[in-house]
């Protein structure tokens, strides 16, 4: 479904010599990426400001033509065959809008129909469909300058989805948005994935709509790609463990050493212990602690994605290669 193989792009910029000068120097914003991602696939590709996110976006759905490498979407070539590839692909970018400004959504939903040339009764029941799952009959008649973000961002998703596309591009879709659009546009989007039926590649800051929405995550720096794999395979590969965190009725002599997990942390009183899991299950270190102590209190704490991802941002570039093959 997208294939990139070496993949490159390259930017002139002027750079400061002296008080008065300038020179010319070459970077790449991204830098020989390899990237496969097969139909039906929901993958998050994320990456700190800078990393070469939106520009990859841009090569693949032909907006920006590639310095070097090759590049398939659909099985076509994105700017070569631009016109083709756009009725086979949905993009939604934060910041550009393919609704008519000044017309109701009605109106904009309609337009596109004619613009992608969508029979009548298949445009109905899309439309249908995100009337239900986004909530859009409040404000199908309201002009689009007069929404929310909230609002306009789930008719950005509609507008991009009447078509049919195989493949959506999503650049950053929940930035902004209030908690109760955020959580409409990621439940759309989680049954959108689980039917298979279109491929999502998704940006964001936003780590919760990767582990809300993405089985699979790639990670790019620096123009290249430094992880992809799994959430879990991140965390495996930076220790990151789950958290059992106990509240004892009275503190021991001696904080117990359990097989299989690691005493992470000790409250000042001794009531409060903290245990990462290494090789032992929940249950085992439980046992265990019930055993030894009377228990007031126990939770799991599931490790911290942000603490990982920030921990991986953080490694030289140099030093980092991709953990785990894609899935492709």
């Amino acid at each position: 479904m997208i294939q990139a193989r070496g993949l490159r792009k390259e930017f002139t910029v002027r750079v400061k010599a002296g008080r008065l000068r300038r020179h010319k120097q070459i970077r790449a914003a991204v830098d020989g990426l390899d990237l496969r991602v097969e139909r039906g696939e929901t993958v998050g590709y994320i990456g700190p400001n800078g990393a070469g996110k939106s520009t990859t976006l841009k090569m693949l759905t032909g907006v920006l033509t590639p310095s070097a490498g090759e590049v398939r979407v659909c099985g076509l070539r994105p700017v070569a065959q631009r016109t083709r590839l756009a009725l086979r692909i949905g993009v939604v970018f934060g910041q550009r809008s393919q609704l008519w400004w000044d017309l109701p959504l009605r109106d904009s939903f309609d337009l596109l129909r004619h613009v992608y040339r969508v029979p009548a009764a298949e445009h109905a029941a899309r439309l249908r469909h995100c009337r239900a799952l986004l909530d859009l009959d409040d404000f199908l008649d309201v002009p689009v300058r007069q929404l929310s973000l909230g609002q306009r961002m789930r008719g950005e998703l509609t507008a991009a989805l009447l078509h049919g596309p195989e493949v959506l591009f999503l650049d950053e879709p929940t930035i902004g948005l209030d908690v109760v659009s955020r959580q409409a546009v990621r439940g759309f989007l989680d049954e959108l994935g689980r039917t298979g039926d279109t491929t999502l590649m998704l940006t964001t800051h936003d780590l919760a709509d990767i582990e809300r929405l993405c089985p699979r995550l790639v990670v790019i720096d620096h123009g290249r790609v430094v992880h992809d794999g799994s959430i879990a395979d991140l965390h495996e590969r930076y220790g990151s463990r789950r958290l059992v965190v106990a509240e004892l009725d009275a503190p021991l002599p001696h904080p117990p050493t359990l097989p299989g997990a690691l005493l992470r942390e000790v409250a000042a009183d001794g009531r409060r212990l903290v245990y990462a899991l290494e090789s032992a299950g929940v249950a085992q270190v439980v046992s265990g602690l019930a055993g030894l102590a009377s228990l007031r209190d126990l939770s799991v704490v599931e490790p911290d994605i942000e603490e990982v991802v920030t921990r991986l941002y953080r490694t030289p570039p140099e030093t980092t290669a991709p953990a785990v093959a894609g899935t492709g």
